[in-house]
C-alpha cells in the first residue's frame, strides 16, 4: 500500500462525529473544527438553546450538524441520540467523549447526588456511549476513532484543588482508553485520549473564580486556548494515525510535573 507526502489529510468528508457536551469550551471548539473540516457532527448537551446556537453557527459557516439534547448521567437518552444520529446520517464513525463536570468539594463533604453526576458524566456515560458506537461500527464492519476528554487532574492532584473525585473518573478514562483500545483493536476501532492542563472554558472559569488566579504558578503564566487542541484533535481522527490507538496525550503546557 502506498502512503502520500505528508501522509495526513485534514478532509472528513464523509466522516460522522458525535461529540459529547459541545455547549460550551472545549467540546464547542471540537465541533467547529470537526465540521470546518466536512464532517458531518452531532452536537450533544443538555443546554438546547446552547445546542441550538452552535448549530446556527456550523451551518452559516457551511457546515452539517445536528443538535441532540443528551443528558450523560441517563443511559436511555444515550442510547436514544445515538439511534437518532444513525438515522440521520448512518454508521457514526467519531466519537468525542468530551461531556464532564467538576466536584468543586472536598472528598468527605460530596452528597450522593453529587457523586452520582460526577462518577455518571465522566466515565459511565462515555463508556456506554463509547460501547454503543463500537457495536454498530463492529456490525457494520467499520473502522472508527474514539478520542475520549481526560484531564492532567488524572496524573496529579493537589492538596487545594478539592477535585478528588473529579481526578479519579478523569483516571478512570485514561484507563478506559487503554482498555477498550486493547478489546477493540481487531476491529480496526482506535480509542486514544487526550489529557487537557488549565484551558479556558465554564469549568475553568469555575476554578479561577473559586481558588483565585492560580496561573502565576504555571512556567508559562497563562490559560490554554482550546483552538491550542486542534491539531491532537485532528491528528487523532484523520488517516495518518491509524496506527495509534490506546493513547493519552497530555497538552498542559507545561504547567505541572512530570
Amino acid at each position: 500500500m502506498s502512503y502520500p507526502t505528508p501522509n495526513f489529510s485534514l478532509d472528513l468528508s464523509g466522516d460522522v462525529a458525535i461529540v459529547t457536551g459541545t455547549t460550551s469550551g472545549l467540546g464547542k471548539r471540537f465541533a467547529q473544527i470537526l465540521a470546518a473540516c466536512g464532517a458531518t457532527v452531532v452536537l450533544t448537551g443538555r443546554r438546547v438553546e446552547k445546542l441550538e446556537e452552535l448549530a446556527e453557527e456550523i451551518r452559516a459557516n457551511g457546515g452539517i450538524c445536528e443538535p441532540i439534547a443528551t443528558d450523560m448521567t441517563d443511559r436511555e437518552s444515550i442510547r436514544n441520540m445515538v439511534n437518532a444520529a444513525e438515522a440521520k446520517f448512518g454508521t457514526v464513525n467519531i466519537l468525542i467523549n468530551n461531556a464532564g463536570v467538576p466536584d468543586a468539594q472536598r472528598a468527605v463533604r460530596m452528597s450522593d447526588d453529587l457523586i452520582d453526576s460526577v462518577v455518571d458524566t465522566n466515565l459511565v456515560g462515555p463508556y456506554v456511549l463509547s460501547c454503543e458506537i463500537a457495536k454498530r461500527l463492529m456490525a457494520e464492519k467499520k473502522p472508527g476513532r474514539i478520542v475520549n476528554i481526560s484531564s492532567i487532574a488524572a496524573f496529579n492532584t493537589s492538596p487545594g484543588s478539592a477535585a478528588a473525585l473529579y481526578s479519579i473518573t478523569k483516571s478512570g478514562v485514561v484507563r478506559m482508553t487503554e482498555a477498550l483500545s486493547v478489546e477493540w483493536s481487531k476491529f480496526r476501532i482506535n480509542v486514544n485520549c487526550i489529557a487537557p492542563g488549565a484551558f479556558s472554558s465554564e469549568m475553568m472559569d469555575g476554578m479561577l473564580e473559586r481558588m483565585g488566579d492560580f496561573t502565576k504558578s504555571f512556567p508559562r503564566e497563562r490559560i490554554c486556548d482550546p483552538a491550542q487542541m486542534d491539531s491532537t484533535l485532528l491528528f487523532l481522527v484523520s488517516p495518518s494515525s491509524e496506527c495509534v490507538t490506546g493513547t493519552v496525550i497530555k497538552i498542559d503546557d507545561g504547567q505541572g510535573s512530570r
